[in-house]
């Protein structure tokens, strides 16, 4: 019986790590070009509210580049390890991507966008 109960506080301990809150404000610099809600009007990026899970290029409203739009007709679906790798080195996943910002070298930071985007 100890030992169910160790256990369960061992899994109950691993999984509130898990459960620490992202910092959101890792965000901020993104918008000046993209949204997190779909009434924050229109940016110079592509609205990013629902960005898991939707289609590469999937925002009707924004005009991607030619490489974004062949990952579109090709079926790539934007997933957490999607966008990290794209966060990672936009340019070496789509080669000739519009996005100018740089790459996103350090994971925790990634980490935190992509919890601010949803994905956790």
């Amino acid at each position: 019986m100890r030992f169910w109960i160790a256990v369960a506080a061992f899994v109950a301990a691993a999984g509130s790590a898990h459960a620490q809150p992202c910092d959101r404000q890792a965000f901020e610099p993104c918008q000046a070009c993209h949204a997190l809600t779909k009434d924050a009007g229109i940016k110079p990026g592509p609205q990013l509210a629902g960005v898991i899970g939707r289609p590469v290029a999937g925002d009707p409203a924004f005009d991607y580049s030619p490489a974004l739009r062949a990952a579109r007709a090709k079926g790539d679906v934007w997933t957490r390890e999607r966008i990290d790798l794209f966060l990672a080195d936009t340019e070496a996943m789509y080669p000739g991507g519009w996005m100018g910002s740089p790459p996103v070298r350090d994971a925790k930071l990634r980490a935190d966008l992509l919890c601010a985007l949803g994905g956790r």
